[in-house]
């Protein structure tokens, strides 16, 4: 179908023998919702909701071809003729929202981020090329290990087949195996698989000549490859570009998938999920290079959060196709809503990294800070119907009590938010006041639109006390009041200069020049005031609370920070326990050692010490006798993302 609004985004493409009705792909990611392995009604109501909301093909995360392959606990495995069930259920599925389905195959080689059973697993690649960012050192594949693994990708794509799909992707981005054949810093053979570029290519070219014969010519055989590794030793563009062309003159590949970045650094890993640091549409050129030098088809991945930039990405011929993936987490029907031109509907991905890959990371299944739904469609999916109409209040105006506010009235209640201050977004609008947190303050836009899409009636600038409450009469309240910065005690607090982050970022703070950030958190907020004040020519110690700053944080976002502040010259104080400070000196203690670390020639003492809960509106209401619901920091001081789910209950609750 083509689209007045976007054309380029909705016109249809083949793929061998597969027509797609648009070029909005959800790219392979993990989703920690397998079941013992296997795909199962989770992951099935997961990846339906995208097909459902306009995806038009969607690629499932990665499963592995062969026993060496395991790298987490409990992954897919595709290995034996077990896993057919649940890829064909998920294949009639998909296939009835007329969207197109492929499967990730891969083997991780020297890439092991965990184990099944908690023992350190034997780790496989080209050659013995230790990992630096996960600390393995590889076993050599022997001759016969690399030819049992090529037909084990066949046998895999066979499988795939025979439950329906219509087609695979192997994945060689990121410095997996197939990658560490190709990189001559990693790959040190001597045999037909290793030394020129004919021969790190065969690897993957035999792969792929295995699936041809094992699976036929019209299914789709696509390549997800990182057109620079951006890492230390990784492969850069150009070597990229003539392995890509050496690949394609075999004719085997249907598409090439086109990603930045390497597992095998942090500096690369980022790339696997960018941050919201990272330019929106940034591994475009990537891709165009590789579509230009080997006329394939070409998907594009990294950054792509809006129809307006994939249309434009395509449109410019740097895609055949965008990667959306994260996109769709925040919003699965992104693709319905663009193609209606209901562009100011679409809930918008702020790149924040914290249920997504963030939940993956902490073995969580995925979800996404701004709609809890997602990963919980089976709970959550369908909200309660409504058994009467209700007039309701709402105290607090940040994310949790929008949130609670849009859901209650999306139900049909009648309802009333009341917001202390003269704007909503309550810490939300702070975060976005950091470096590279801009993004953020899109939490509050889109759960502001929310609110007006469903009726909620706002009034700003409005202190509730009992009157008010007792003027509007409401059959119940949902509290979000928030919290507030925590000054805890310490000596000297009263005589230095001491401030706290929120006066830092609201203006309201005289800053010296020379300064210590006293994080106790370790998350966003101290590692982002370091960086703000560095920018703007502070001399910063940061002492954090823990083994090192943004500890709590999802580790792409974190060392992305840690980057940035080395480059600063942003002096990090790992394991510091505040315990003092005078007119110019902070007391700290080390939290392990309990021994002092004195900071001299201070002038200002900045605290990240958490949070408060705002708690005087729910003593009011309790006195009152009212029934009501909380949400949010007024409960205890967490993230954004609890807020945003405990709105979306209480919105259900009522």
């Amino acid at each position: 179908m083509t689209d007045k609004h976007f054309p380029n985004l909705f016109s249809p493409i083949t793929i061998g023998n597969l027509t797609l009705r648009n070029r909005i792909v959800s790219t392979g990611h993990e989703t920690h919702l397998a079941e013992k392995g296997r795909v199962g009604d989770a992951m099935i109501a997961y990846h339906e909701a995208r097909a459902r909301g306009g995806a038009g093909m969607i690629v499932t995360e990665v499963a592995l071809v062969h026993p060496s392959a395991v790298f987490v606990a409990d992954p897919i495995r595709i290995d034996t003729d077990a896993c057919i069930p649940g890829y064909r259920k998920l294949a009639e599925v998909i296939h009835s929202h007329d969207c197109g389905l492929i499967a990730q195959l891969f083997h991780p080689g020297r890439e092991m981020l965990a184990s099944e059973d908690g023992t350190a697993p034997v780790s496989y690649s080209a050659s013995p090329t230790p990992n630096e960012r996960f600390h393995v050192l590889p076993r050599p594949m022997t001759p016969d290990m690399v030819a049992d693994v090529i037909s084990a990708y066949g046998d895999a794509a066979a499988r795939m087949q025979s439950a329906g799909l219509d087609g695979v992707e192997i994945v060689a981005s990121h410095g997996y195996l197939p990658a560490q054949f190709l990189n001559p810093h990693v790959n040190k053979r001597t045999d037909d698989y290793g030394g020129s570029l004919d021969n790190r290519t065969r690897f993957i070219r035999d792969i792929a000549a295995d699936i041809r014969a094992k699976t036929g010519d019209g299914f789709v055989i696509g390549l997800r490859l990182s057109g620079n590794e951006m890492s230390h030793e990784g492969l850069e563009h150009p070597e990229m570009l003539d392995a890509c062309d050496r690949i394609a003159a075999d004719q085997t590949l249907d598409y090439f998938s086109v990603v930045a970045g390497s597992s095998a650094t942090l500096a690369g890993s980022i790339h696997i999920a960018p941050p919201m640091s990272e330019a929106v549409g940034y591994t475009a050129p990537l891709g165009q290079a590789i579509r230009e030098r080997t006329g394939l088809t070409t998907i594009i991945t990294g950054r792509i959060n809006q129809p307006q930039e994939a249309d434009r990405i395509i449109g410019s011929g740097q895609a055949d196709m965008c990667g959306m993936t994260r996109a769709m987490i925040c919003d699965p029907d992104m693709g319905t809503k663009a193609h209606l031109g209901a562009v100011d509907d679409i809930r918008a991905c702020i790149g924040c990294n914290q249920a997504c890959i963030g939940h993956f990371h902490d073995g969580y299944p995925i979800s996404c800070i701004q709609n809890p739904v997602s990963g919980r469609e089976l709970r959550l999916g369908t909200p309660p119907i409504l058994n009467g109409k209700r007039r309701l209040m709402v105290i607090g105006g940040g994310p949790g009590g929008m949130k609670a506010a849009a859901e209650a009235a999306a139900r049909g209640h009648d309802v009333t938010l009341y917001e202390r201050d003269s704007q909503l977004g309550g810490q939300a609008r702070l975060a976005q006041l950091l470096p590279h947190r801009a993004e953020f303050g899109g939490i509050i836009t889109n759960l502001a639109h929310e609110m007006r899409r469903a009726g909620v009636t706002v009034h700003k600038g409005t202190e509730v006390n009992e009157a008010t409450i007792a003027q509007f009469a409401p059959d119940a309240v949902i509290i979000a009041t928030g919290a507030t910065p925590r000054w805890p005690d310490f000596e000297g607090r009263d005589d230095a200069h001491v401030v706290d982050a929120w006066q830092v970022l609201q203006g309201q703070a005289n800053v010296g020049n020379s300064v210590v950030v006293a994080d106790w958190r370790a998350d966003w907020i101290g590692i982002g005031v370091a960086e703000l004040l560095a920018q703007n020519g502070h001399s910063v110690r940061l002492a954090v609370n823990g083994y090192m700053p943004g500890q709590t944080i999802q580790m792409y976002v974190r060392d992305a920070s840690i980057g940035r502040l080395h480059r600063l010259g942003v002096e990090t104080l790992p394991y510091m326990r505040l315990f003092g400070a005078d007119e110019d000196s902070v007391y700290l203690q080390h939290i392990m050692s309990n021994e002092p670390v004195i900071c001299d020639g201070v002038d200002t003492l900045v605290l990240c010490q958490g949070h408060t809960p705002a708690n005087s509106v729910e003593d009011m209401i309790r006195r009152m006798g009212l029934k009501h619901h909380l949400v949010g920091d007024c409960i205890a001081p967490r993230t954004a993302e609890e807020a945003v789910l405990e709105g979306l209950n209480a919105g259900r609750a009522v």
